[in-house]
């Protein structure tokens, strides 16, 4: 049952990571933590429930969703890093 995940690992690992510093840059920036840590959940579970049913009907897809999510979360990932440096 958990092979036909397996092309999403990738996806999975960096996007929780990504989350974490999304989550945090929003802490530094003043925001109440417990409406960020809500917040950040419920996208989760979102996100978890999209991808356990639209899994199945676009496994087909898994190399192209796989590279816009990686280019996305690397994107966001250097802006992080790029804020974080200005504001130094």
């Amino acid at each position: 049952m958990l092979e036909q995940y397996l092309p999403f690992v990738g996806l999975i690992v960096f996007g929780n990571i990504e989350n974490l510093v999304l989550s945090s840059q929003g802490v530094v920036a003043g925001v109440n933590p417990l409406k960020l840590g809500i917040a950040s959940i419920c996208v989760v579970i979102f996100w978890l429930m999209l991808g356990t049913f639209a899994t199945q009907m676009f496994i087909q897809y898994a190399s192209f969703i796989e590279f816009i999510g990686g280019l996305a979360i690397f994107v966001l990932g250097l802006q992080a890093m790029v804020q974080s440096v200005r504001g130094v």
